[in-house]
């Protein structure tokens, strides 16, 4: 690297924004509204009481809180004061958050009191290794940061972070075993902040709805946001009246949400009244969407729609533009979308060689914005970026545009009596049928094939059904439309699949319900 170019820092990007855009306005909704002039007040002040509690470079902090600026803006001030960032989803379980605070090795916490009081005064008695705990208002625990702030009066931020520093330690969600820190450290993380401004569709005035998690996917649209001089509304949970309402009345353009959220959406007896016409990008993402469930959000909603691919490990690696999604001409919908801009993807076999033309690999990647490693875990880290690829686990296959679409995880993939079976094959077929609205499959054990096909179907909300037929309807189905093989064995009628914490079906509790007390094959 040149000697005229050192990097950027992340936090040295958000400094830069909220110095740029002056007294418009860059935060509002839950948590108060915020100009950008007032939210680098607060980053200096913040960053006083910080460094007056002993915060120096090199050391870590993670963050328990809901969609507030206030949060958010405490994040960039520790950043900028050169420590690494740990987000814990505030939808976690304590087991999960107290092991990230161990695992991670973290100096400092900072937890939102007002959302998260009981489970802040938990993790603080619990983990010894804490330096300092900081409290977004009074509590009976910790260093009111909020009150600290005011008393110091102005100060002048300040930036200390290098360009080699750890900036993010993410961690994964977990769902094939125990969660892993995935590192990065300023490069990756600014080249991934690079890659969403210049492979989204980005509206000229940007008014973002953070109604997602801002601690996970949700929180990487607001750094494009405000480098931009957009507002970023703070939605506090994910309730589809108040979504709907503030896209009318904060005028809404840009929102990212999970498929969960989108269907419940188009369920929503306010949806066809609602005042979206201020909205001209729906970014989706984190799971799989029903394409039967995407032409109808095209057709109530309109031509928003723009679908993100990534992980924890690398993110954003693929895009499908808005202009992808053509109702018209549906085939696209199955897809992932094309490799953004920065990304060289490779579709690659158990022994890293690439896959013949219109076979099936995993999705390998080289880019920028891949994590450095993960977090104390060097056989893991070798494993996941062996040969210089990120193997995200993934499973697709590509056309002749290089568009990729995902059969499946490869952990995820059925053995049926000797055949390989790809679950999303089978659930996009099945949620096809007009009275399906979620549908996830797996596989269940079975004496004579040794996995069988299982799907567990949860119907749409006021849909009158005869659930023996429906049965027999969907098993038809795939049978007619995939064969006999990848038809499902069984099919159970639910309420609920249950969900991460990210709003994914959690296939890893799914198959607990049925494999107690047998192994299954991993892998």
């Amino acid at each position: 690297m040149s000697d005229l170019y050192q990097g950027l820092t992340t936090a040295g990007l958000m400094l830069r924004a909220l110095a740029r855009w002056g007294d418009k306005v860059a935060f509002s909704g839950y948590g108060g509204s915020f100009t950008y002039a007032q939210s680098l007040e607060l980053v200096g002040r913040y960053q006083a009481v910080m460094q007056g509690a002993g915060m120096r470079r090199g050391q870590r902090i993670a963050l328990l809180n809901a969609n507030r600026a206030d949060a958010l803006l405490a994040g960039f001030a520790a950043q900028a004061l050169g420590l690494c960032i740990t987000a814990l989803h505030p939808l976690g379980a304590y087991e999960d958050q107290q092991f990230i605070l161990e695992d991670g090795e973290i100096d400092f916490l900072l937890v939102d009191t007002e959302n998260y009081l009981e489970r802040g005064a938990q993790l603080a008695a619990a983990t010894e290794r804490l330096k300092q705990v900081f409290t977004l208002g009074p509590a009976e625990y910790g260093l009111d940061l909020r009150a600290g702030a005011e008393a110091v009066g102005a100060v002048s931020p300040v930036l200390l972070a290098q360009p080699n520093d750890d900036a993010m330690l993410g961690y994964t969600g977990g769902t094939t075993g125990k969660s892993k820190g995935a590192m990065r450290r300023h490069h990756s993380y600014v080249a991934m902040i690079n890659a969403v401004m210049a492979d989204f569709e980005w509206p000229e005035d940007i008014v973002y709805l953070a109604v997602a998690p801002i601690s996970h996917v949700g929180g990487t649209k607001i750094p494009p946001t405000l480098l931009r001089g957009g507002r970023v509304h703070m939605q506090h949970g994910f309730d589809p009246d108040a979504v709907l309402d503030a896209m009318g009345a904060e005028r809404i353009s840009a929102v990212l949400m999970v498929p969960t959220m989108v269907n419940i959406l188009l369920d929503h007896p306010k949806l066809d009244d609602a005042d979206l016409s201020s909205l001209e990008l729906l970014m989706y993402g984190a799971a799989p969407m029903s394409p039967t469930r995407l032409l109808e959000g095209l057709e109530r909603i309109g031509p928003v729609f723009c679908q993100l691919y990534g992980q924890t490990e690398g993110y954003p690696l693929t895009v499908l533009r808005r202009a992808d999604h053509n109702k018209d001409d549906p085939d696209l919908f199955a897809a992932c979308g094309n490799p953004c801009t920065s990304v060289h993807v490779a579709l690659l076999d158990d022994d890293s060689q690439p896959v013949g033309k219109g076979e099936v690999g995993e999705i390998c990647a080289q880019a920028p914005q891949v994590m450095d490693n993960y977090w104390n875990r060097p056989e893991q880290t070798a494993e996941t970026l062996a040969h210089g690829w990120l193997h995200t686990g993934d499973m697709a296959w590509a056309d002749d545009r290089g568009y990729l679409y995902i059969v499946d995880r490869k952990k995820d993939m059925i053995i049926s009596g000797g055949f390989n079976i790809f679950p999303r094959e089978v659930e996009d077929v099945i949620t096809t049928d007009p009275a399906v609205a979620m549908a996830a499959v797996i596989g269940v054990p079975d004496d004579r094939w040794g996995e069988a096909v299982k799907a567990v179907v949860v119907p749409r909300p006021n849909t009158q059904i005869d659930s023996d037929a429906l049965i027999q309807s969907l098993i038809q189905r795939v049978r007619d439309a995939k064969g006999a093989v990848q038809a499902p064995k069984s099919v159970d009628i639910v309420d609920a699949i249950p969900l991460t914490p990210l709003g994914k079906p959690d296939k890893k509790a799914l198959r607990e319900t049925y494999w107690a007390g047998r192994d299954r094959r991993v892998g």
